[in-house]
């Protein structure tokens, strides 16, 4: 059935459907208040650019129909979660924000927590979120060591270290009564509120209290705090007085890109900020209500009183889905507040654009300056190689892959080798392009277009044969010359020629930038084989260690000293007999003895 076919049969109902590639993979999903108009809207008409691409990587579509457009609008959510389909708004990844947790235990705990369905999040109190994890941290750092509230994670049986800093009541030997952490409470929360005239004072009376004691570095500590506070303070200009937390909600799009901000208010000072820039499929009215929802019935955060946002269509949705107050402000200060939010949106829309521009010329237009000066078709993919060995012992060789001269190290691999004895460059780089593309061509991989190996004439050649005797013939290959102080400074092509490269060129750059890449992930890869290979030699030597033992040892250890420095106790854990874990340790330690 083609889809015109297929969209005869579609209801005139709300519900939710899936757009799906030739291999069946989801690639769009959306809702609807009426299903055959709005997939009908897919195939009829003009469309932007970007939506005119999606489109024609559609092939086939399902729908699920829904009671109502609000039960469609929240089954939408939850496929978004479950698939991340590739044209949806996505939010950057599924990691929630931090927040600053006053705990809710009979001895409260000042902790950064990312889970605030947890119940020491639900019976606390939490303040955010801190799309800047770090300010997160030092916050909880500063204020640990201004209140006394408990730090252990278990009461200990004695008083710890922050006791007699004066950076906790050690309610693991004293009774603290709940007036007390009342009152440390209080003061944290009218803080995190935005109110630090408190703490200041506080901060300021340590301040002079450690100079009087001429702990000098300690008054200097305190009097960055304070500097760092009214920094802050000074900086903040977005107030309303009515000391309500909401967050505003604010978009810019252009060039089929649209750029979200949202601004978090609490107690009627703007605390963080942040924002995302995505691709634009389909309308702004269903990206900015698709990024709103997913904000909070997704990733968690919480909902505030109330959420200002501009105009949108699906506000009722929102509304309705969110269970708080949603408002389009259409005059006065929240209006300019929205309108603020908004004008960070394309301040940040158009510095990624610059970004972006500049990140193609160094990647994208490099690699296809690249081609030109090789002779060859835009290399959009490219596999660069390089070994690493010492005298011939220990021999790898590491693959790293560049996609629109861009790293993919999803796609990078790691060889051991062989077949080869000695340090031959020639034979080792034979054997890894050799295992390499002929497993390209058994499971019919990805092939590239354009192998790059390091080294000069002599790779070249070796890569070169190989795929000639395997029967491929349509990749083009070059080599990276190093000179002799290990810089990356020219290429051979297929021929043998040498290609000096502009040292400021960007092509240049790109080349330098995949040759240190490939030739880290080699030797580290290296490392790794030659610390194992030495490991296992050493343990070949020892009486009782056998294959099975050995196996054992090399799998619960990283290293000689990590089971030189284990107990007898754990080797036997591990199954080695007593008698047997004693010879080795002694073995290892090169001692008769065991201590």
């Amino acid at each position: 059935m083609n889809l015109k076919e297929h969209l005869q049969l579609v209801p005139k109902l709300p519900g939710c459907y899936q757009m799906k590639n030739d291999k069946g993979e989801i690639i769009y999903i959306g809702k609807a208040k009426n299903l055959q108009n709005r997939l009908r809207s897919y195939f009829t008409g003009s469309h932007d650019a970007k939506t005119t691409r999606m489109i024609q990587d559609i092939t086939t579509f399902e729908y699920i129909v829904t009671s109502s457009e609000l039960e469609a609008f929240l089954l939408e959510l939850n496929f978004i979660k479950e698939y991340r389909p590739k044209y949806n708004i996505l939010l950057m990844d599924d990691k929630t924000y931090p927040y600053i947790c006053i705990t809710g235990e009979e001895h409260p705990r000042l902790v950064i927590t990312r889970d605030i369905n947890h119940w020491l999040a639900k019976k606390g109190k939490l303040f955010g979120p801190y799309p800047n994890a770090k300010a997160a941290r030092d916050i909880v750092e500063m204020l640990n060591k201004i209140y006394p509230f408990r730090k252990c994670v278990k009461l200990p049986k004695k008083p710890c270290l922050y006791y007699f800093l004066g950076q906790c009541l050690a309610p693991c030997i004293n009774v603290v009564t709940q007036e007390t952490y009342d009152g440390l409470k209080q003061e944290v929360a009218t803080f995190l509120n935005g109110n630090d005239t408190s703490i200041l004072k506080k901060i300021e009376a340590k301040m002079l209290e450690a100079s009087e004691n001429l702990e000098f570095e300690k008054a200097i500590e305190y009097r960055e705090m304070i500097n760092s506070i009214k920094t802050v303070k000074d900086e903040q200009k977005m107030t309303l007085d009515d000391k309500i937390n909401r967050d505003i909600f604010g978009y810019f799009a252009k060039d089929d890109i649209i750029a979200i901000q949202v601004f978090h208010m609490r107690s009627g000072k703007v605390t963080e900020r942040n924002g995302e820039v995505f691709d634009l499929y389909g309308s702004v009215d269903e990206a900015l209500t698709s990024y709103i929802s997913q904000f909070y019935l997704l990733k968690n955060n919480i909902k505030p009183t109330e959420i200002l946002i501009p105009y949108v269509e699906d506000v009722e949705l929102l509304k309705s889905s969110l269970e708080t107050k949603v408002i389009i402000p259409i005059k006065g200060l929240k209006k300019k507040l929205v309108d603020l939010v908004s004008e960070n949106a394309k301040i940040n829309l158009e510095n990624w654009q610059k970004l972006r521009l500049q990140k193609v010329s160094r990647t994208k237009d490099a690699a296809a300056r690249l081609g030109e000066i090789l002779g060859i078709p835009f290399p959009a993919v490219m596999e660069i190689f390089d070994n690493s060995n010492i005298g011939g012992a220990s021999a790898v060789s590491a693959m790293v892959t560049y996609i629109d001269g861009v790293p993919s190290p999803k796609d990078y691999r790691k060889y051991k080798i062989r077949t080869v004895s000695g340090a031959d460059d020639f034979k080792t780089m034979q054997e890894v392009i050799k295992r390499r593309y002929t497993r390209v061509l058994r499971e019919n991989l990805r092939k590239p277009n354009l192998i790059l190996v390091d080294g000069g004439k002599p790779q070249v050649n070796a890569a070169v044969q190989t795929l000639k005797s395997i029967g491929i013939e349509d990749i083009s290959v070059a080599g990276i010359v190093k000179d002799d102080k290990h810089r990356t400074r020219a290429l051979v092509n297929q021929n043998g020629e040498e290609i000096i490269v502009d040292k400021k060129d960007n092509v240049f750059l790109l080349l330098e930038a995949m040759q240190n890449e490939v030739h880290r992930y080699a030797i580290s890869y290296f490392k790794n084989v030659h610390t194992k290979s030495a490991f296992a030699s050493k343990l070949d030597e020892i009486k009782g260690i056998g294959p099975n033992r050995k196996k054992v040892l090399l799998t619960n250890f990283d290293s000689l000293e990590d089971i030189q420095n284990a107990s007898l106790d754990k080797l036997k854990a591990l199954g080695f007999p007593e008698k047997i874990a004693t010879h080795l340790l002694k073995s290892l330690s090169g001692s008769d003895t065991l201590s």
